[in-house]
């Protein structure tokens, strides 16, 4: 047991270790199932799967249903840019890091979003996607690896890279390297699956689900500043 807590939060900086990524992978798939099942089928990550579908219906000139995957995914882009700013901002802060801001708005958006009646789904799926860009833009490793944990294309990608470098290397780092991505990979699966049910099962409310992952997180975070 000591061995693999040790594996999960060996990183320089817990911000990276990949125990914060699993909760934040698991977050992440939780909020993706929770705007498209309950919230007219828009993807809190997924742009391309927004920008897809805003475009048919720009092309059917379907023009008011088209709105409902812009807005998100104009909220997306300003997400990453506020969390950058943040990030430049707080960047060298040492009473508290600079990704914890980012992990309580984050927490407070969601909260507020779980109040919203179904007659606000724009607005609740952009505050999600507002969310979400902070959080992606935020935290971009594990264990020093490039990684996402909103989403599972480039994962699956440098994964199946990795595990094609092991085949000629051999080298276990290699191999641990892939194992990282489809874990990630994995646990964000369980979130969205679980968010799917729960989303069915609770309502509006179960976005807060998500909310309690995320305040995890910086209670582990918080434990690199107290050493």
């Amino acid at each position: 047991m000591r061995s693999l807590a040790s594996r999960l939060t060996k990183q320089e900086q817990m911000s990276e270790a990949l125990i914060v990524g699993l909760f934040l992978a698991f977050s992440g798939g939780f909020q993706d199932a929770y705007t498209y099942i309950l919230r007219g089928n828009v993807f809190a990550n997924a742009q391309t799967g927004n920008i897809v579908l805003m475009s048919t219906h720009f092309m059917k000139n379907e023009h008011i249903y088209a709105l409902k995957y812009l807005v998100p995914l104009v909220a997306f882009a300003l997400g990453v840019f506020i969390a950058e700013q943040i990030g430049f901002k707080f960047k060298y802060s040492k009473k508290v890091h600079w990704r914890q801001i980012v992990l309580l708005i984050e927490i407070i958006i969601l909260f507020a979003v779980g109040f919203m009646p179904l007659k606000y789904n724009i607005l609740a799926n952009s505050l999600v996607s507002l969310a979400c860009a902070m959080q992606v833009q935020a935290f971009r490793k594990v264990s020093g690896n490039a990684y996402a944990t909103t989403m599972c294309i480039g994962n699956l990608r440098s994964g199946m890279a990795a595990l094609s470098a092991f085949t000629r290397t051999r080298k276990r780092e290699t191999l641990k390297k892939a194992a990282y991505y489809f874990i990630v990979i994995f646990i964000f699966a369980i979130g969205a699956g679980i968010g799917g049910t729960f989303s069915k099962d609770i309502g509006i409310h179960a976005i807060w689900i998500s909310c309690a992952f995320l305040i995890v997180a910086i209670g582990l975070m918080a434990m690199e500043i107290r050493k």
